[in-house]
């Protein structure tokens, strides 16, 4: 697979643009613009003068941009000053403006060609490393054209080339500088036949709130709006009804909807408005599987690697298991009456295959039939259950008290056969195998037992451990085994397998981390969550405020740098979902908007000083509010009639 950590991906879904820090494509690895997954141009170098422009600086402009700047000497008499500025500013759209400005003190006469190719590669084809040649191209109006029996791309250029040669490639222009004069030429990369790309993030009335964050930590700015950018980066609409949008996994690799992941980050970015969460559950409900059946009700989604301990888990598990939750969360945050009735019949049906999978036992097995009872799956399964359960008794469908039932024996039961006691004061399984026996690895997984999930009156659900083994928890989660000191590691770092770039061995995950830091918050572990949102933050400057969705879980020391993982995806839409879920846990915002109220629970040691969040929105209103350096929260902006609740 080739590397991403280097990469400049710019990302405007279904567009892509991705390159190395030299700004030319050469057509190696994964360099190209592309769009809904093909590679439309693998290749694209630029001469002036015969040279290749000398490399100074690149770097991201915004989630779909990148700036690239180079130098040539186009003049034997140059000296050892160059002449000619070359600046290349490249988007996911498929649009590349290449500025050349004289630096000198003469006019310049400068020959400039463009050498253009493209394999039409699909993205998969290329990571597994069977893309095709480079294919032969034609010359079509004012640039070249490239096409096989099912899909085809053009290029074309403004202003028109003096020269095209279809054999070579090549676009050829001659262009006169004045001193200190400068010229551009775009280049316009599409498919064949199609117009301009659009961008489900770049429509005038998006999903997402622009939601602002500022502070004593200066981090905080830069960070909430690299991750709103990349969320709308990575937005897409459902083809078949496009005014329902959903983010994708993350780029480049995860460009489609992945449900799990769609549903996770819809529900961290609740805070920026309900709409993408409700786009979410219509585009996924269409998928829900019809009756009758044991798998009745279940949203599919593909098999998951779960590390050398477990077999792969299903990810349509966990994806059926999110829905009811993020329904009854989104309520919670302002999603309209109407739209919480519509999307009703579809949470009971996931409720209803979820008493179906367990049966008569109290666990959830995964994958289904015979599979392990993993920890996360029954905390995923007891959140569903409870959220489930409010939701139906809030609209008198039957089924909550039966919910109720059930969560609490698996709950009973989960403090027993799922905690294993040791030296150290015990730990929980990371699974049951079907035999019974414990799988006793510690994991990041593990951090999902302390996400419970919001009732009403700003109330969080009570959890699967008791407040012993909630303590214990929190000990084990903000040791040296498991925070790497940049965040929380996939498997501590004692454990039989680990490897600081395993992606389920010991990576630290961002979204892990951050549902670790929000869970302990709130149960009120404060230093634990402090130690691993401090880390957090130290990493983040180092990947340019664009958390990736994984990096190396190597020990954090003085003066060292968090290792990228050199295929983690980034953008990621849990990554940058869970900067919002982190900043928000420290105000402590749990509205209740058909309660018309919101409580706010800041935790008290205000760990980045003071912190102000503005832009959100509650109840379908914009919504800001302000932790002080003493850890009290004041609410800035809110919808009329909003109370704040205790």
């Amino acid at each position: 697979m080739p590397p991403t950590h280097t990469a400049l991906v710019c990302t405007a879904l279904p567009g892509l643009a991705v390159s190395d820090e030299s700004g030319q494509l050469s057509g190696q690895g994964l360099e190209g613009f592309y769009r809904g997954g093909r590679r439309l141009l693998s290749r694209c170098q630029v001469r002036v003068a015969g040279r290749e422009p000398l490399a100074v600086q690149a770097g991201m402009t915004g989630a779909d941009s990148a700036r690239f700047v180079g130098t040539v000497w186009a003049s034997p008499t140059a000296g050892p000053d160059p002449d000619v500025v070359v600046e290349r500013v490249r988007r996911a759209d498929g649009t590349e403006r290449i500025t050349l400005r004289n630096a000198s003190l003469r006019p310049l006469h400068l020959p400039v060609e463009a050498a253009l190719g493209t394999d039409l590669a699909e993205l998969g084809t290329i990571a597994t490393g069977r893309a095709g040649p480079e294919l032969p191209a034609t010359v079509r109006d004012s640039g070249l054209r490239w096409a096989t029996a099912d899909a085809s791309a053009c290029v074309t250029a403004n202003p028109a080339p003096t020269d095209a040669l279809a054999s070579a490639g090549l676009l050829r222009w001659e262009l006169d500088l004045p001193p200190g004069g400068a010229t551009t030429i775009e280049l316009r990369v599409r498919p064949g036949g199609a117009g301009p790309l659009r961008a489900a993030g770049h429509t005038a009335a998006g999903p997402l709130a622009p939601a602002r964050a500022a502070g004593d930590d200066p981090r905080v700015g830069p960070l909430l709006r690299a991750a709103v950018a990349d969320l709308q980066a990575l937005l897409l609409r459902d083809p078949a009804h496009p005014s329902d949008t959903y983010v994708a996994a993350g780029a480049p690799w995860r460009c489609g909807m992945a449900p799990a992941e769609a549903l996770a980050a819809a529900r961290m970015a609740l805070p920026l408005g309900t709409r993408l969460a409700a786009g979410t559950l219509r585009a996924l409900a269409r998928t829900q599987l019809p009756g009758p059946g044991h798998r009745a009700g279940l949203i599919p989604g593909p098999r998951r690697d779960a590390g050398p301990f477990l077999p792969p888990g299903c990810t349509g598990t966990e994806a059926t298991l999110f829905f009811p939750v993020l329904l009854a969360e989104a309520r919670r945050w302002g999603l309209a009456e109407q739209e919480t009735k519509e999307l009703l019949p579809a949470a009971e049906r996931c409720l209803t295959w979820l008493r179906t999978a367990v049966g008569d036992g109290p666990y959830l097995p995964d994958p289904q039939p015979c599979g392990p009872a993993r920890s996360e799956t029954q905390a995923h399964a007891y959140r569903a259950a409870l959220l489930g359960a409010d939701l139906l008794d809030t609209y008198h469908r039957p089924g909550g008290t039966e919910l109720r039932q059930w969560a609490g024996t698996l709950r009973t039961a989960f403090r027993a056969d799922f905690w294993v006691e040791d030296r150290g004061g015990g730990r929980p399984a990371a699974a049951l195998a079907p035999d019974g026996r414990p799988v006793t690895h510690l994991g990041s997984a593990a951090v999902h037992l302390l996400d419970t999930g919001l009732l009403g009156s700003g109330r969080l659900a009570p959890g699967l451990l008791d407040k012993v083994q909630t303590a214990q928890l929190a000990r084990l989660l903000g040791g040296p085994a498991m925070d790497a000191g940049w965040g929380l590691r996939g498997l501590g770092a004692k454990e039989t397998g680990y490897n600081p770039f395993g992606h389920r061995t010991g990576a630290v995950r961002v979204h892990e981390t951050a549902l670790a830091v929000a869970g302990l918050a709130s149960a009120g572990y404060e230093r634990e969550a402090t130690g691993l949102l401090r880390g957090l933050l130290e990493a983040a400057p180092h990947f340019g405020h664009r958390l990736p969705e994984m990096f190396a879980g190597e020990q954090r020391t003085a003066g060292g740098a968090p290792l990228p993982h050199p295929a983690a995806c980034r953008p990621a839409a849990t990554a940058a979902a869970s900067v919002i879920l982190v900043l928000t846990a420290l105000v402590g915002i749990r509205p209740d908007s058909p309660a018309r109220s919101v409580t706010l629970r800041p935790v008290r040691s205000a760990p980045l000083g003071e912190l102000g969040l503005t832009a959100l929105r509650v109840a379908g209103a914009p919504f800001a509010v302000r932790v002080s350096r003493l850890g009290l929260a004041m609410v800035e902006d809110a919808a009329d009639g909003l109370q704040l609740g205790v």
